[in-house]
This record gives structure tokens, sequence and C-alpha cells, in this order.
């Protein structure tokens, strides 16, 4: 967009000469008047002076009382004009720039990490929009290829081997991008992320070991909820914006092993499911927050490593997805029956999930990990197998979507891998972690743009990996 002065532009640097193309009988008197030069400066400086009256700060007019007064004005300098016709160069830029930008933040989409990154981001986008106090942050972007250790963010953690989410990291209801981990004396740790410090500790949270972690914010009520999983089959609700305990639902199963449990908001109502690891068939249970039970979902195959949530936007479907010992099901929440298998001919550990949605695919896709070194992709509503791509011959836990065309793999060679779908080839290792990586997450930082955290198993370590620094090259005199 050009600027909107009627001055050509081209020469303000070079003369100061005003051609004023607003009056088309100007050019004519000017040349009959050519004695009268103060004259002629006088007149044109009213016709540019009524044009910029819109924009001028300085020097303000009224049509009425233009003609009368015209002769009463000083003529102003030239460095004077030239600062007026600048801040009028200098105002239509600026608001060229922000309608791009507007239309860029408009335009731009983020891709979808994981399901429970989802809910979140909408969640925080609605609480921006409700809550004025809360800004938007622009975050820089990070090619994966360019990913780095920095640190370790804390050495007190506890995970567990085999399971998902042993650790989480959200936005809060206050903004603050909190980071939340388990450690060995069965405590609940806080973490803020920006600040890198920690916030708050729940002493004692449980018994036994904590093994996992699930967050869903609140968004009636203007809390963050937290639910932790204890190696004792025990789940306890959190209201973490007060450090409140507000359900304590034990011995969810007699026999076997509570291994994951997820938030499930349903037409505005939010549940908890929790899915069970044992020789027996396994039971999904279904309890709303206050620990009441809802009903269960019968799983007729194997037991279940890890549980998430996936809501189809266009079918206005939740669906539970699980990862079983020899294949991955999903079921239909509204209607409580199976909806698909996606299975081949193993019996290894399915062991995380992610689903791949988008509005500019068309096709649902969800690629799963596994125990035989393998991640696979599927179309999620037809449970056709589009890609299956052989990693190698060792298990392959957590996975981490970081755009459409690249995921992050934690590996048992305490590895995390970068692979480019697209041509199926490993094009990075991260190495830095002490054992298996079990948890990896994409975050966006307001410091460090987009980056990953990792944990390994039975690890007190939880590590940050961000975009590579280039060093500058210090100039030889």
């Amino acid at each position: 967009m050009g600027c909107e002065c009627i001055f050509e532009c081209s020469n303000i640097n070079n003369d100061l000469s005003l051609e004023v193309t607003s009056d088309p009988n100007y050019r004519e008197y000017k040349k009959k008047s050519n004695k009268n030069n103060k004259e002629i400066i006088i007149r044109s400086l009213i016709d540019d002076y009524k044009a910029l009256n819109k924009n001028s700060t300085k020097i303000k007019f009224h049509e009425k009382n233009v003609e009368k007064n015209f002769r009463k004005i000083q003529i102003p300098k030239k460095s004077q004009l030239k600062k007026e016709i600048n801040n009028n160069i200098r105002s239509s830029k600026n608001n060229t720039k922000r309608y791009i930008n507007s239309n860029r933040e408009n335009n731009t989409t983020q891709d979808i990490d994981n399901v429970e990154n989802e809910s979140e981001l909408n969640n925080n986008n609605k609480e921006c929009i409700k809550n004025p106090k809360i800004k938007k942050i622009k975050i820089k972007k990070t090619h994966p290829e360019r990913i780095t250790y920095l640190k370790d963010i804390t050495k007190d953690s506890f995970s567990y081997f085999y399971l998902d989410n042993t650790f989480i990291v959200f936005t809060s209801v206050q903004n603050i991008l909190t980071l939340i981990y388990a450690t060995k004396e069965k405590s609940i740790i806080s973490f803020d992320l920006i600040e890198n410090k920690k916030i708050n500790a729940i002493k004692g949270a449980h018994k036994e070991l904590i093994t996992n972690f699930r967050h869903i914010q609140d968004i009636k009520n203007k809390r963050d909820l937290v639910i932790s999983i204890s190696y004792d089959s025990n789940i306890k609700l959190w209201d973490y914006t007060n450090l409140e305990c507000l359900t304590d639902i034990e011995n969810i199963y007699e026999s076997g092993y509570l291994f994951s449990s997820c938030f499930l908001n349903n037409k505005d109502k939010i549940y908890i499911i929790t899915s069970n690891y044992s020789e027996n068939n396994d039971i999904l249970k279904v309890y709303d927050l206050t620990g009441n039970k809802i009903m269960d979902i019968n799983d007729s195959f194997g037991s279940t490593n890890f549980i998430d949530i996936y809501y189809d936007k266009k079918k206005k479907k939740n669906y539970i997805i699980t990862g079983n010992i020899g294949c991955v099901k999903s079921f239909d929440f509204n209607e409580n029956k199976l909806y698909h298998i996606y299975s081949e001919e193993d019996f290894n550990d399915h062991c995380s999930v992610i689903i791949n949605s988008n509005q500019y695919t068309s096709v649902v896709k969800m690629i799963e990990s596994s125990g035989d070194g393998i991640v696979r992709i599927w179309n999620f509503h037809t449970n056709e197998l589009l890609k299956k791509i052989i990693i190698y011959k060792k298990r392959i836990l957590g996975i981490c979507l970081w755009s459409n065309n690249y995921l992050f793999i934690g590996c048992e060679d305490k590895a995390i891998k970068l692979l480019e779908i697209k041509s199926e080839e490993i094009v990075n290792n991260l190495f830095g972690n002490n054992s298996t990586v079990l948890n990896i997450k994409k975050i966006n930082h307001p410091k460090y743009g987009e980056c990953l955290i990792s944990q390994g198993a039975k690890d007190n370590q939880i590590k940050l990996w961000i975009k590579k620094i280039k060093k500058k090259k210090k100039k030889l005199n």
C-alpha cells in the first residue's frame, strides 16, 4: 500500500517542491502569477493542510475560517513540513503493517501435539478472550532439526517404567507456564517454567509412588484441575489453583494396576476415565468429579497401558483411545461401544498414541508407537493402516508430534530420535538422557520459543531442549 499524503513522496528527500493535486486549475493560476510567489505558496499550503487535516496533529484548520484567515498563517520552514510529511508516511506504513500482521495471526494454525494439548490450547484461547489482562504472546517458530539440550530443569523428580504422562505442562488460570511432577517422597511439585523456580509442593500427596498426571482447565469455575495416579490404584483430584484435594477415589481395581487415567469433557460435564492393567479382561471405568461411578465400558481384549481422549469437532463426538498389549482400540463414548480395533499380527505393547487432526487435512491420522520398534500411522475413522515405519528393533515409548512432517520418538537407547515422516528417515538423534526416554512434550516458551521437555525411566531429571543458538564470530582486528 502506498502512503496517503498528497505530496510526491519521491521528491521529499531531495527537493521540497510542492505540487498541489487537489485543485485542477491551480497550475494555470501558477503560470499567470509567477511574480507573486508568496501568494502562491500560501494558497498551496492552505490546500495541502486541508488534505492533511485528518492526520495532522500539529496544525488544525476549520474549513469555514480558512479563506478568511489564510493571510495570518506563517509559512512554516522546510524542516517542519518535512517532519509533517514523514509522520503521515510512517502512520500509513504502520497501519499497513498492523493490517498484515493481524491477517497473519488470524490465518496461523498450530499443529496438535497430542490430544491433551489440543484441549489445553482451546481452553487457553477461550480464557484469553474472557480475561483481557492475559496477553497473547507470539511464540518463535523453531525448526526441529535445530533442537539441542539446554539444561536440567529439576533433579528431584521420579518416573516409573512403561508409563505415559509422567509429568504434565500447561498454562494455568494465572497465565503461568506450569510443570507438575512427582518425587520419590510421594510429593507433587509445581514448577514455573518462565521464572525457573518451584511454586508449590503437596507433601505426601499419596501413600504409594505417584505414577501419572493429567490436567484440564475448568473454565466455568476458573480453576486448574489435576488428577494424580498412585501405584496403589488410587486417584486424587486436585484443584491446583487452591491446592485443595477435591476427590479421593480408592481401590479402583482390586486386581492389577492402574496405569493411566484422563479427563473427558462432554457437554460441559467433566468426567474421569480409568484403565486397568491385569491378566483379566480390561474394564474402563467412568467417574464424575465427586467420585461417583457413572458407568463401565467393557474392553474384550487385553490389558491397557494407557488411555487418552480425542474429540472430533466435525462429528461432535468424544472417543476414548486405549493402548493394549496386542492392539490399539477406540470407543465411542456417547454410544458406549467399541468403535475400531487397530492391529496387525503382533503382540507387542502399544505404548503411546497421538491424534493429528487440523483444518488442512481431510483424514484424521492416529500415530502410535509399539514395543517392536515400529511407528504406525492409521486412518482413525476407517482403521486403515496408512504407513508403517520401522525405527529400530527395541522398544519405543513416548512420542511427540512437532508438526505434520516431524515426530520426536523416545527410545530405549536413551536417545530422542527425530523422524521425518514423509521420507521415513531419522534426521537427528538427541543424546543426554540417562535411561529409556518415557515422556516427551512440546511446549511454547515465551523466551525460547518452541522447545521440548523430556524425562527418562526411573530418572530424577527432567530436561529442557531448545533451539540451538549460533555463536557470533569475533571480528579480527
